[in-house]
């Protein structure tokens, strides 16, 4: 009792004010936009970003050949646990196309979607997986 009248006292001088506070609105964003967010975040830590902020590796390394010119090497070699920034990002874009084909063929396999649209996205796919499964040794840096 004697705690509550002490507690009570500054409101005997004070008054409290009457305000209004609304309640702040909030949309959720899209669905699109979640996926983007989503697929970007995969492909940025698919790509060795944690990697490649914490050893800081060169972008692009070089070699020289037996004719003594240099030449331009886009992955590591003889390191298992290293690689080059745009060694990363290549393989993190292989598997973002990877991905990118199933969501397609899942996307093929509607039941609303036309017969002629279901050859279409599968035709996609297969070139979007043909692409994503094709070897990392095929690109090769023209002088």
């Amino acid at each position: 009792k004697k705690m509550d009248s002490l507690l009570e006292l500054p409101f005997h001088f004070l008054r409290v004010p009457q305000v209004r506070v609304k309640v702040p609105s909030f949309s959720y964003p899209s669905p699109m936009v979640v996926f983007v967010f989503v697929f970007l975040s995969y492909f940025l830590v698919l790509s060795g970003i944690i990697y490649d902020v914490i050893v800081e590796p060169p972008s692009i390394g070089s070699t020289t050949d037996e004719k003594g010119n240099v030449r331009p090497v886009a992955f590591l070699q003889y390191r298992v646990n290293g690689q080059f920034i745009i060694e990363g990002l290549s393989a993190g874009a292989m598997f973002c196309l990877g991905a990118l084909g199933f969501i397609i063929l899942d996307k093929s396999n509607g039941k609303t979607l036309p017969t002629k649209n279901k050859y279409a996205f599968i035709f996609v796919e297969a070139v979007v997986s043909t692409q994503s499964t094709g070897s990392s040794h095929s690109i090769q840096i023209q002088p």
